[in-house]
């Protein structure tokens, strides 16, 4: 994940007019670091380029830390070996709403990070009483051949604990996990918010869709190969962020107007910091299905792409849907997100779509995007579906007036 810096100056006030640039390394282009590649036709030969330069990537782990803290009283309701589900709630009654968490370098902490930066709590203060996350488990040795499929079935598990339908709010890559269940279980989706969300990587370049385009997949493997089976995150964190990030990163990311040296914003970017420095393994498999699947071979704006047994039909998706995308996102460009409204077979008058000033991350942390943006999600997410019937009226009020 790309940490950012400010590229002008600009009151802190004035959102909109904030633009960042990489504080440190971006995702790098890495074609130009294996050329031998272009001219190896011996796959031995690109294996050993591969290992030399994955070794160089992945480099020695960064010293253990401790799981971050969330910052939103909840529960546990159901613990997995691949997830653990949080029970947010403060009612029981009314349609329950599940955030899917990303399952990648970071934790789900993401979404709860403290307080006035927590999507969790933003979600709730706004209305959503019935409030679930899947926080998706660190891999262990023994789930290192895990892939999308298990993780969907696990998403299973906790939809049907939950009670259907759910409204599903997923975020980042859990977006994509979200549609491809929303396609594989339509009826037990209500609603469904994509967030920073890859669908169609050839809509437009992003830095991530260009580094899982143009690396050999010998590379990715071999990643695999030194983590014996496993990605392992504290030793691939620094080939994929930044190796420091200053306190203007900070709080220009979490959109603070808390000044640095402060008593508050020096708890804040301890809680940041700790959040970053934390993080999750994943398996080997669901990785590389990840990166051959949805990013080389762009399977799921294809419709190509098989989970738990069948072709998954973005068409057959009919819920109503949100999609928010970030400005300046370096993970998922607004076009890969807003691609997903030409895929579905969700009606128009049911599709919603928004971007919120800000980076990747700060669709999640920031201040000013969960005051600002996510409280009309929210009450979008409450509102009944727009029957034919209903829009047929509209119209013709439209009309008369």
């Amino acid at each position: 994940m790309a940490f950012l810096t400010k590229r002008n100056a600009q009151p802190q006030s004035n959102r909109k007019a904030i633009m960042y640039e990489p504080a440190g390394r971006q995702f790098p282009n890495l074609a130009f670091l294996w050329p031998a590649f272009a001219a190896a036709s011996a796959s031995d030969m690109a294996a050993l380029i591969a290992k030399q330069f994955a070794n160089l990537a992945v480099g020695p782990a960064a010293p253990p830390v401790q799981e971050p803290k969330w910052a939103t009283p909840h529960t546990i309701a159901l613990e997995l070996k691949t997830v653990r589900l949080r029970d947010f709630s403060t009612e029981n009654d009314g349609s329950p709403g599940l955030v899917c968490a990303p399952f990648a370098l970071h934790s789900a902490a993401i979404a709860d990070l403290a307080p006035g930066h927590s999507l969790a709590a933003a979600l709730r203060d706004a209305g959503l009483r019935r409030l679930f996350m899947a926080d998706w488990r660190s891999a262990t040795a023994d789930m290192r051949f895990l892939g999308i499929d298990d993780y969907l079935a696990a998403l299973n598990v906790l939809v049907d604990h939950i009670g259907i339908p759910v409204d599903l709010i997923g975020l980042s890559q859990g977006g994509w996990m979200a549609l491809i269940y929303a396609a594989r279980f339509p009826v037990k989706v209500r609603k469904l918010v994509l967030a920073g969300s890859s669908v169609d990587i050839t809509a437009a370049p992003s830095a991530l869709s260009v580094l899982a385009i143009e690396s050999p997949l010998v590379i990715f493997h071999e990643l695999v190969r030194l983590g014996d089976g496993l990605v392992p995150g504290r030793k691939v964190l620094k080939f994929w962020g930044p190796e420091s990030i200053s306190s203007e990163d900070v709080r220009q990311l979490l959109q603070t107007e808390k000044p640095i040296g402060s008593v508050g914003f020096t708890r804040l970017e301890a809680r940041f910091r700790d959040w970053y420095a934390w993080t999750v393994d994943l398996p080997g498999t669901f990785f590389l299905e990840t990166v051959e699947k949805l990013y080389k071979r762009n399977e799921l704006a294809t419709g190509s792409l098989i989970a738990l047994g069948q072709r998954i039909d973005l068409g057959t998706i009919r819920a109503p849907m949100f999609m928010l995308a970030a400005s300046d996102d370096e993970l998922a460009a607004p076009q890969q997100v807003f691609a997903a409204e030409h895929l579905v077979g969700t009606a128009a008058h049911n599709l919603r779509k928004a971007i919120a000033p800000c980076r990747h991350v700060g669709l999640f942390m920031g201040k000013g995007t969960l005051e600002d943006v996510w409280p009309s999600i929210v009450r979008w997410i409450r509102e009944p579906p727009i029957t034919v019937t209903e829009r047929a009226e509209a119209r013709m009020i439209e009309r008369v007036h």
